[in-house]
């Protein structure tokens, strides 16, 4: 199992990152760190660990173009270490692929970053650590979603969103005790919890079921309570959303 290290100065990226590396089974823990800086400390605090310590860190996923020093200046630091991580730079730019090798990367993964490519990195990481078993058949937990809070990656419980709202091509997810911003298409969410009640409302919106509180009729629109936040509905999708309401009360 490879411990993991991210490091990108763009939130939504390392947060897209950190999602797509802690549901491969081949990675025990992923941590972020938002500039080149932050990382060196803590790959220092690695170092000094030793590679079977706790704070030990197997592979780091490196950004290139970063605000202060780079990725590639990053590398460039970690080849004078006796023992240093691996690296696998992951990056929007496809001109500095020959200097990444220079610095012996172990891959070099183009931003939007595929799920598929990202795993193919990891074999070949986890093939240099001594440790590429077969990957077993493994989903993420389907009752948790995994999301980045200030460098650390927490699960928040599907039961607990209330709502979901797009923002782009990612997707706001709002609980009662806040929200919280991942990379996922509203769409797939959409697919991925509809028979865990979540219906779509809006093309902005989707909605759990459960956390409905007040159906509200006004001059023709449809509008939801859900806590204390009220949601429009869209005439496109408002009967499918009354007949499903009446299936549970009825059913």
């Amino acid at each position: 199992m490879l411990r993991a290290l991210a490091v990108d100065d763009e939130k939504p990226s390392l947060e897209e990152l950190l999602y797509l590396l802690n549901a491969d089974p081949r990675i025990s823990s992923a941590e972020g760190a938002g500039d080149a800086t932050e990382a060196l400390r803590r790959i220092n605090r690695a170092l000094e660990s030793g590679p079977a310590g706790p704070e030990a860190i197997d592979v780091v996923f490196l950004d290139i173009h970063m605000a202060g020093l780079d990725g590639l200046d990053l590398a460039r630091l970690l080849t004078g270490f006796a023992r240093p991580p691996l690296v696998v730079f992951v990056t929007a730019h496809e001109g500095f692929a020959v200097q990444a090798f220079d610095l012996k990367a172990v891959d070099y993964v183009l931003k939007p970053v595929r799920r598929e490519r990202l795993a193919e990195a990891i074999r070949r990481a986890a093939q240099l650590r001594g440790t590429a078993p077969p990957i077993p058949v493994h989903e993420p937990d389907p009752d948790q979603i995994p999301v980045e809070l200030g460098g650390v990656t927490r699960f928040v419980a599907v039961d607990d969103i209330t709502h979901v709202e797009a923002q782009g091509d990612y997707a706001r997810l709002h609980t009662s005790q806040g929200s919280h911003l991942v990379r996922i298409p509203l769409s797939t969410l959409e697919e991925r919890w509809r028979a865990r009640g979540f219906v779509r409302i809006h093309r902005r919106y989707l909605v759990a079921l459960r956390h409905i509180g007040e159906l509200r009729l006004d001059a023709g629109t449809v509008s939801l309570l859900v806590g204390s936040v009220e949601l429009q509905v869209s005439r496109r999708h408002t009967r499918e959303l009354r007949d499903l309401l009446m299936r549970r009360t009825t059913g």
